[in-house]
């Protein structure tokens, strides 16, 4: 009986234990899939990259890009916008510049220097967090950055919606200031 009593303790401390680790898994698998999903929807509404020869894959948090690009700069940049995802852990950028370009005369023809980069990575990022939240009518509000600084215009529902476009804009990395002249309709 007592032989029973302790098997049938042992059998159920493993089957929760097992149970356990299934439920980590699937935490783990769905939180990497929501990570993959906001890279590739955040490499999709960046105007300046063909997200179609990026690819992301996401394991525990970390993100692998691979792929082709044409420039340095657009390696930079794929690594910057995922980067700045809620949840990232870190970034393992294996995209490859396609060589027969001078990058750095590329990047003086387009006019490209560092503050514009992390300009366009501002606008990239907040623009793609207001979009990617349900809470806020993202396609309403235009979002401009100028040396870091941010201006932030549109329609808004709400004074609380307003508040929360705010304090994302604020919450973003290397902004400096924001600036905002969104209305509320309603």
């Amino acid at each position: 009986m007592k032989r029973t009593l302790i098997s049938l303790a042992m059998v159920s401390a493993l089957t929760i234990t097992s149970v356990q680790a299934k439920d980590n898994s699937w935490e783990k698998e769905a939180s990497d899939a929501w990570i993959d999903g906001k890279a590739e929807a955040t490499l999709l509404f960046n105007t300046n990259l063909n997200s179609f020869d990026i690819n992301t894959d996401v394991d525990s948090g970390i993100v692998y890009l691979t792929g082709k690009v044409d420039h340095s700069v657009d390696k930079k940049l794929a690594k910057e916008l995922v980067q700045g995802i809620d949840g990232v852990k870190g970034v393992k950028n294996q995209i490859t510049v396609i060589e027969g370009i001078d990058n750095k005369e590329l990047e003086q023809q387009r006019g490209m220097d560092e503050s514009q980069f992390v300009d366009m990575k501002i606008a990239t990022v907040i623009k793609t967090r207001l979009l990617l939240d349900t809470d806020i009518s993202g396609t309403s509000i235009d979002v401009d950055v100028k040396g870091n600084n941010v201006t932030l215009s549109g329609e808004v529902d709400s004074e609380a919606e307003k508040d929360l476009v705010i304090n994302i804009a604020n919450n973003t990395d290397d902004v400096n200031k924001v600036t905002e002249n969104l209305h509320v309709t309603k």
